[in-house]
């Protein structure tokens, strides 16, 4: 991973047996079933976007991007949800999107 926010990295460094769980809950539901890193990201990544949370889509376009997805799965992904998200959601989304992406 490229970048950690720091809020992330403190919450690490005070309560390590919690991160630790939690990765291994990550790592589990993971590999828990077929779908391959590129397609779990994708999906985590549109689960983000429907919450409309800034730094989940962030971090996770960032992972799409280490799995290897394209920069056109990637807006497809939030073009995917305008008709449910709603015009300015997306906007939002894909403007979120496009900071990672210039950042690279």
């Amino acid at each position: 991973m490229t970048y950690l926010p720091e809020q992330f990295k403190k919450f690490k460094q005070d309560f390590p047996e919690i991160y630790l769980a939690y990765e291994n809950l990550g790592d589990s539901v993971h590999k828990a079933g077929p779908l391959n890193e590129k397609i779990r990201a994708l999906i985590k990544l549109a689960i983000s976007a429907g919450a409309r949370l800034e730094g989940a889509v962030k971090s996770h376009t960032r992972k799409a991007l280490d799995a290897g997805c394209t920069l056109e799965e990637i807006k497809q992904t939030a073009l995917i949800a305008l008709p449910t998200l709603g015009f300015p959601s997306t906007v939002a989304v894909l403007s979120w999107m496009e900071e990672v992406i210039v950042k690279r």
